[in-house]
Order: C-alpha cells, then structure tokens, then sequence
C-alpha cells in the first residue's frame, strides 16, 4: 500500500480534498491580491504582536494544554522539547493543577502526547500531577476539540503552552471554541533567526486563512463552513 508522506496527513494538506477548503483559500487569496498584500501584513503583526509579548508564566494555578509537533524517528523535536520544558518548569514551580498533553499519532508508531508523556517522566516529572493525554488528533483545531471533550463542561480557564510562533493561531482556535485562555511561550524569548522568521510568516498566513475564511462563511451564511471551527 502506497504510504502518505507525514507532511500530508497533518495540517491543511490533509483538507485539500474538501471544496470548502478551495472556497475559503480562494477567498483569502482574493481578499490578499485586493489588499496588495497589507492584510497579510496586518495578521504578521498580529501574530509577531503575540509572539514578542507572550508571557512565560499564568497569573495563577492553571490547566496546562501542551501542543504537540510532529516527531522525528519516534522523537520529540526541539521545538516540542521547549514546549515540555516549560511545562516541566511550571509544574515543578507549582503553578499548574492539571496537564493536558495533545497530539495524536502521525505514522510514528507513537502519539506525540504519549512521546511528550515519556520524555517528561524521563527529566522527572513529579508523579502527583494529574496528567491527560489527548491522541485522537493531527493538528492543532483537532487537538482543542478533543481537549475540550476530556476536560468536559464547565470548561475551566487553560493554560496554552506552545511556541511563540504558534500561539497567535492557538490562542484564535481556542476562543473560537469557547475556552477562557491565557498564551504561554515555550521559548524565554522570540528567537531571531531565518528559519523563525519563516515560521512567524506561515503561521501568520494560516491565521489568516481561518479568520478571513470565517468571517466570509458568516458573512455569506455558509453554515458548513462555520461548522468546520467549532
């Protein structure tokens, strides 16, 4: 059987069969070439906003949601490996009631939750933490939804950890679906480099992509559509 490479199975690549992926991107691309290019300049700034000024710790006591990254041979990544760091460095200040690890598997034979799971135990996570595993998803609106259903109602407010090119992003999806949160960066500070640069730009794009191909389907009372993010 042919194998799908992992980069397809996970983010938008995977919604490129759907109709109403092609409408929201073409309207995006459409609202783009309008603009000559300033709103995706208006959802950089926002995204780099966040980036910059995200905090590293919660005003108090929190349920952690941890994202997940894609692994390498079966292992966390660098990125992934900030994200657990600064989760590892809450917890062991005491700063969270509750861990929720998210990330299903992509191919690896292991979720990225349970491979985050391990590497914490590994540095020595405490024990008396209760920790949630979510591994039924391969991006990040799938990892909100199922937190959500493991967390159950009433939704109490939640910590997101990621790193800071991802929280803009997380933090819109979250709202969306009706979380109280509060950004955590991964990273003490915004990294200056290339390949962080290219990061801030795509994410800002994906961002971009939801809120305009939202704000289009109410506009024009596509319910399908809108469905798609909640």
């Amino acid at each position: 059987m042919l194998r799908v490479p992992a980069f397809l199975r996970r983010g938008p690549f995977r919604y490129l069969g759907d109709p109403d992926v092609w409408h929201s991107l073409a309207v995006t691309a459409t609202a783009v070439a309008l603009s000559g290019g300033l709103l995706w300049i208006g959802y950089f700034a926002h995204t780099l906003r966040l980036a910059l000024r995200a905090p590293t710790r919660p005003r108090g006591p929190r349920v952690a949601l941890v994202f997940g990254r894609r692994l390498r041979d079966g292992a966390v990544e660098a990125d992934y490996a900030a994200r657990l760091e600064r989760a590892r460095a809450l917890a062991e200040a005491g700063a969270l009631e509750r861990l929720l690890l998210l990330g299903g598997d992509c191919g690896d034979g292991i979720s990225e939750a349970a491979a985050g799971h391990a590497y914490l135990l590994a540095r020595g996570l405490s024990a008396n933490l209760p920790v949630l595993l979510e591994q039924d998803s391969i991006d990040s609106l799938e990892n909100l939804r199922h937190a959500r259903d493991l967390l159950g109602e009433p939704l109490p407010p939640v910590l997101l950890v990621t790193s800071r090119y991802h929280l803009a992003r997380c933090v819109h999806l979250a709202r969306g679906l009706g979380f109280e949160v509060e950004p955590c960066a991964a990273e003490p500070r915004l990294p200056r480099s290339p390949r962080y640069l290219r990061r801030l730009l795509i994410e800002s794009g994906y961002l971009m992509w939801i809120d305009v191909g939202a704000r289009w389907a109410r506009l024009i009372g596509h319910r399908r559509m809108l469905g798609r993010l909640r």
